[in-house]
């Protein structure tokens, strides 16, 4: 395999706050540092919202904003060094916040940092410190991505970092005591950086003043043809893991991990998407499945899926500290949602690939405990990293 050093990795250490109104460690010839630029993008909910642009020396970029600390581009080159932007998303904030024309901001979630709790709680209840909760149940009868404004449509504090290893941004977000029914305060961010070598980084933590369910998670939507250019059905993909958390039909764990072998859901060796995607039942169809990589959280990241597009020889690898990861196939794209280059969104035209808790966690107790108390810090730590093949 031919590594071209184009790593996404979530992982942040020793980052140095700089003034978020200029452009620093412009690459030149003598100083080939990674440069982020911040530009005004708008306002939301009363706030300003800022476009960063991240740029390596090897011609990496990365684009992102505030507004819901959401990755808006991530332009990677192919076997034979074209660059194609290869996450789904809009070319405006005015897109953003009105996706599909009817004042709908970001229904699908694209690249967008998701909390306080990403996936599925049954029914929007959970019963804690012998308290109940209810919660909105936007995704009926579940309640889905943090709630009907979640973190993902939020605008977050941010301040553009740098070490001798590159450049970033920190997002940073206080969301309050009953926000969207939820217990606590909590004091939340998430860190996107790019080093010097072309690695994007990223780091989310979290603390709060009660007892709480935090579960943090990405959830770009890949196309390693680039966006807009086809399905991914031809896309390859392996997962790290031999069983999966089985689900009722509205998407809630049963409490049951089952192999995986001998079924559609078997990635334990590189298989097409769209090979025995047909098999699914239910409508739309597809796969939008939870996988167990392990029983509890590792300190530093290990592999959970690669994912390799032959057209473009593009490849994919995931590395994560999580317990499982999400692999959704974009079953709901349904050709409403217009992106970036005037590119319509058909169904199967991303997919995502989430590292996270298990879904409804707070409510399976012998699930890996998503409950984050007081002078504990939650954290989860990614890597997205991108080479090619021959």
């Amino acid at each position: 395999m031919k590594t071209i050093s184009q790593t996404l990795t979530v992982l942040l250490i020793g980052c140095c706050f700089v003034s978020s109104n200029r452009l620093y460690g412009e690459t030149t010839k003598n100083n080939e540092r990674t440069t982020v630029k911040q530009q005004d993008w708008g306002t939301a909910n009363g706030k300003e919202v800022f476009l960063y642009t991240l740029e390596s020396k090897n011609g990496i970029v990365c684009k992102l904003t505030n507004w819901g600390a959401t990755i808006t581009e991530l332009h990677v080159p192919d076997r034979d060094g074209k660059v194609e932007d290869v996450v789904l998303g809009y070319e405006s904030l005015a897109r953003w916040l009105d996706s599909d024309g009817e004042g709908s901001p970001n229904p699908a979630y694209m690249g967008c940092t998701v909390g306080r709790v990403c996936n599925r709680i049954d029914k929007g209840q959970f019963t804690l410190d012998g308290k109940s909760h209810q919660l909105a149940t936007n995704n009926d009868p579940n309640h889905l991505h943090g709630g009907n404004v979640g973190w993902d449509k939020q605008v977050w504090k941010s301040e553009p970092v740098e070490n001798a290893d590159g450049a970033g941004v920190q997002c940073t977000l206080t969301s309050p005591d009953g926000d969207e029914n939820y217990p606590g305060e909590v004091q939340a961010s998430v860190t996107y950086f790019l080093t010097n070598a072309g690695d994007l980084t990223a780091e989310f933590s979290a603390k709060s003043d009660q007892n709480t369910p935090v579960n943090m998670t990405n959830h770009s939507y890949f196309n390693l043809k680039g966006q807009g250019q086809g399905t991914i059905l031809d896309h390859q993909l392996k997962i790290e893991s031999d069983r999966q958390t089985t689900f009722d039909k509205t998407g809630i764990p049963t409490g049951k991990m089952d192999s995986v072998k001998g079924t559609p859901l078997d990635f334990t060796t590189p298989r097409a998407i769209g090979e025995r995607i047909g098999k699914l039942t239910g409508d739309p169809g597809g796969y939008d499945h939870n996988f167990v990589l392990r029983d509890e959280k590792v300190s530093e990241p290990q592999l959970a899926a690669t994912l390799y597009d032959p057209e473009s020889g593009r490849e994919l690898k995931i590395y994560t500290t999580e317990v499982g990861i999400q692999f959704y196939s974009g079953n709901y794209l349904d050709g409403g949602l217009t992106g970036k280059g005037d590119k319509t969104y058909h169904k199967h035209y991303g997919l995502c690939l989430e590292p996270q808790f298990h879904p409804d966690s707070v409510n399976q107790s012998h699930f890996p405990n998503s409950i984050l108390s007081p002078g504990n810090q939650y954290t989860h730590k990614c890597v997205y990293q991108f080479d090619v093949r021959p």
